[in-house]
């Protein structure tokens, strides 16, 4: 299969408060929301997790998800919680602004190995690097597996993503320059993803997805989801192929050209959010 001319779009975190969430998010980290949406039942591809329910999902980052990484918040009512394994890493975002709003409103930061660290509610890591970014804040998304030879020859040898240096404990690969970077640490217990567990996502050309497909077929790969269609009440129809790699995380390819119309921000999206969290007969008020 000839390079994949992709780009990293998110990564899906489960969370179990959107107010406190959305505090964290939007004050702390200072992203912003780009998409609120709403849906009445489960997601054909498991987008919300195994859970056939109410749920919603936001978009939120420091620019849209033509240009930026983001996170893709996903909320099922009635779930206040989710047992966290060790599967995910963190999030390495550059910020001169961060520290100082956490010390502003108490937010607790934790300095290890030389690293500012903060947790979001639900208990996944971000570490801030204080300096000015050169181009989307969100630098790199860290992921555990058990064997690094093995991963290293799944995300860059079938998937094809670009190695951009690796050393006996971690490989760090991207699919083109002025995009986030998803680094593969070894961790040296059992792995264990637990009921927390997320999922990366990446656009390519519709064209692609289908040899994509053949390709993580015929070497074998764990495919979750074949070649489907996810439709958005009116928004666009994207085509999705969703894999597992060899430590069972879950990645999500769609098509460019359907995911970029979908995408397009809402400037009501946060309005739509705090509505929402008003709303909800399950959040605490």
């Amino acid at each position: 299969m000839a390079a994949v001319p992709g780009r990293a779009l998110h990564y899906v975190f489960k969370i179990g408060d959107r107010a406190k969430n959305a505090f964290f998010f939007q004050t702390i980290l200072g992203m912003k929301v780009y998409r609120h949406e709403e849906f009445t039942e489960g997601c054909e591809a498991e987008c919300n997790g195994p859970y056939d329910n109410r749920w919603s999902k936001t978009m939120i980052g420091y620019g849209p998800e033509s240009t930026n990484f983001v996170f893709e918040l996903t909320y099922n009512y009635g779930v206040k919680s989710y047992e966290i394994g060790n599967d995910f890493g963190g999030v390495t975002i550059h910020s001169k602004d961060i520290l100082a709003k956490a010390a502003e409103h108490s937010y607790p930061v934790v300095k290890q190995d030389g690293r500012n660290i903060l947790a979001s509610p639900d208990g996944y890591k971000f570490y801030v690097v204080e300096s000015a970014p050169t181009s989307d804040p969100v630098q790199e998304v860290e992921i555990h597996v058990k064997d690094l030879a093995a991963s290293r020859k799944y995300w860059h040898e079938l998937l094809k993503m670009n190695v951009l240096e690796e050393n006996a404990k971690s490989v760090l690969l991207t699919y083109g320059s002025n995009q986030a970077s998803l680094r593969l640490t070894l961790l040296t217990e059992a792995l264990d993803r637990a009921k927390a567990y997320g999922r990366i996502a990446f656009e390519i050309p519709g064209a692609a997805q289908l040899p994509l497909f053949e390709a993580v077929k015929a070497a074998g790969g764990t495919i979750l989801k074949p070649l489907i269609q996810l439709d958005t009440p009116g928004k666009a129809t994207v085509s999705v192929i969703i894999l597992a790699d060899p430590n069972d995380h879950e990645i999500c390819f769609v098509d460019k050209e359907g995911f970029t119309e979908l995408s397009q921000p809402d400037d009501t999206a946060g309005d739509q959010l705090t509505k929402y969290i008003l709303k909800d007969p399950f959040q605490d008020k």
